[in-house]
């Protein structure tokens, strides 16, 4: 069990669709009427874009950093987090309150308010990894090509639509599938080996198994073993095989797929492209670049797990 001495809990107040502030408020009842483990908490509030990760990288007072949001404001939050002496690194916990909470499955957080601040009194500090691409961290995911068309896709769709969750990964990855099954030609150099060139439809890199709402695109991925699992889809694949590994993906039993997919662990890779795809990191848009050099830190990251979940991974 985790012994929470001084917390730090940002807050971004737009995560889904403007609820996160209400769960500040939830926080800071059960605070005051002794319902926390917490010792002292102090709430921030972000200011826009990059803010998030600015707190954290002021937060070394602090021994734990609890976010109250999605994967972008954990993204964020573990960027500053590893700008910080490792020594003096506060854990991340996580109040999930996002569209996609993938990285909250990985800690087994729950969903409901309540059931997560349980998770949370009764829950462990551990080491985990955590991936770095081209000088940026990443938590639990990054991709390229039709998943990361999809993961950008639900910011517009989720303005427009007010759809969250796995609805709206499912609706953006449909219109994809109909009208964006791209392909990219593609060299790819696994733990400092030959590259291959061949072309991809999507490569997704993990940390933890799912991204889009829980999709498991990389079941056994477990941010223990010290390196990244990959998942590598190749054309050609047309709209109804693509159809069918889509649903499949959704609860990993795609795996079977070994015609289109493969599948692999390293701790380095290097993705090059003579034109990029559309890239995702934590379910945010990466910068478009020739090369991507990707690596895993193995247990840079002190993190708050909820009850039993290391025992599942």
């Amino acid at each position: 069990m985790h012994a929470f001495e001084t917390v730090l809990a940002i807050v971004n107040p737009a995560a889904q669709n403007g609820k996160a502030p209400t769960y500040a408020a939830l926080l800071e009842a059960a605070y005051a009427d002794g319902r926390t483990p917490f010792r002292s908490l102090v709430v921030r509030a972000t200011q826009g874009s990059g803010h998030a990760r600015e707190i954290a990288a002021a937060a070394a007072s602090f021994d734990t950093v609890l976010v109250i949001g999605g994967d972008g404001i954990v993204h964020e939050t573990a960027q500053g987090l590893m700008a910080t002496d490792r020594a003096h690194r506060p854990a991340l916990a996580l109040l999930p309150c996002g569209n996609g909470n993938d990285y909250a499955r990985t800690l087994g957080m729950p969903m409901r308010f309540d059931d997560a601040l349980g998770a949370l009194r009764a829950g462990s500090r551990r080491c985990v990894d955590v991936g770095c691409v081209n000088g940026s961290i990443f938590v639990q995911t990054l991709s390229f090509g039709f998943d990361a068309a999809i993961a950008l896709g639900t910011h517009a769709r989720r303005l427009r639509t007010g759809h969250t969750g796995t609805r709206l990964f499912l609706e953006e990855g449909l219109n994809q599938l109909l009208f964006h099954r791209d392909e990219y030609a593609c060299s790819i150099a696994l733990d400092g080996e030959a590259p291959v060139s061949s072309a991809m439809f999507l490569c997704a890199v993990q940390v933890g198994p799912t991204y889009g709402g829980g999709f498991a695109i990389c079941p056994r991925a477990d941010p223990f073993d010290g390196s990244l699992d990959y998942c590598i889809a190749r054309p050609p694949v047309g709209l109804l095989r693509a159809l069918s590994i889509f649903l499949k993906a959704k609860n990993g039993n795609h795996a079977s797929c070994g015609d289109v997919l493969s599948f692999g662990r390293a701790k380095r890779l290097r993705l090059s492209f003579p034109l990029a795809p559309p890239a995702q990191i934590d379910g945010e848009e990466l910068l478009c670049a020739d090369a991507y050099d990707i690596s895993v830190l193995p247990g840079e990251l002190d993190v708050i797990f909820a009850p039993g979940e290391r025992r599942r991974l």
